[in-house]
């Protein structure tokens, strides 16, 4: 059941449909808007131009050849999904958003996300996208005809309330998109949050009565939260990273100790992350000093 009215929660929109399904022998027109909502959901609702669009696999979708598991696959592998949410993103970030685009919920902790990376490091992006279409869970949840749904916002659906907490982290912004008017943008929108396996707390929207998540004031800037919760403008915080490779031959240890500490501000901490992860480190921790 949903925790509460879903207008009070922000998701409204991702509670007036029904799921999406296709069989053997349904219409051309159910077909067609299945395609229409598998690009809903896979691109994050973010606009699709006719050119854009992957005419093979949903010619093959149409005459029964590929499955809507298999057609999500070939939107998920191709060139368009991967310009825009992992060339174009940060690592945590594309998999923030590929549990929301692929299996409609939030990673439900940062050992969860940490697996998805090192699968993208040795085998590869299309072995990761096979990893979300080929688990228990997409095939118990949606099996081979239902088109995947937002589903982490309702309390059944989630395995722990971190991972519940988390789901409106993802959901909620100034747009629909997944990237167009995200205040997160290519950033981890989950933030330090992850690396501490740390819960955020579900916020209500903004009303003429009240300033809630899309609205946070700040009366000073220099102790002022952000509208994400993720720190404090100016203030100091120490980063542990693993995973680094001497002269790129012998592998340091990953997992028992940091092989480096760095002591970054928050206005900083985007342009450290990024350049953590080009240089193939993992970030274990991010501790406010």
């Amino acid at each position: 059941m949903p925790f509460g009215p879903a207008s009070r929660l922000g998701v409204e929109r991702f509670d007036s449909d029904s799921p999406y399904e296709n069989f053997s022998g349904d219409p051309d027109a159910s077909k067609v808007e299945v395609i229409n909502a598998v690009y809903r959901q896979v691109m994050g609702n973010a606009y699709v131009m006719d050119s854009e669009r992957q005419l093979v696999p949903e010619s093959q979708f149409k005459l029964g050849e590929i499955s809507v598991r298999e057609f999500i696959r070939r939107i998920a592998k191709s060139e368009l999904y991967q310009s825009r949410f992992f060339d174009a993103c940060s690592r945590y970030r594309y998999i923030e958003l590929a549990f929301r685009h692929l299996l409609g919920r939030a990673p439900a902790s940062f050992q969860e996300m940490r697996v998805h990376a090192e699968r993208l490091d040795t085998l590869g992006y299309g072995a990761d996208i096979d990893s979300f279409l080929d688990s228990d869970e997409y095939q118990n949840t949606f099996g081979e005809y239902t088109v995947p749904y937002q589903r982490g916002w309702k309390t059944e659906s989630c395995s722990t309330m971190q991972e519940f907490g988390w789901s409106f982290q993802l959901l909620r912004g100034n747009s629909s998109s997944s990237l167009k008017g995200d205040l997160a943008g290519i950033s981890s929108r989950l933030g330090g949050a992850v690396y501490q396996n740390r819960p955020l707390a579900v916020i209500a929207p903004s009303s003429a009565e009240t300033q809630g998540w899309s609205f946070r004031p700040a009366t000073n800037l220099q102790d002022a939260t952000t509208r994400l919760g993720a720190g404090a403008v100016g203030r100091m915080y120490r980063i542990n990273v693993t995973g680094y490779k001497a002269n790129n031959i012998r592998p340091i240890s990953r997992y028992i100790k940091s092989n480096r500490v760095y002591f970054v501000p928050y206005e900083k901490l985007s342009q450290e992350y990024k350049r953590i992860h080009k240089e193939g480190g993992v970030i274990s921790s991010i501790t406010p000093m």
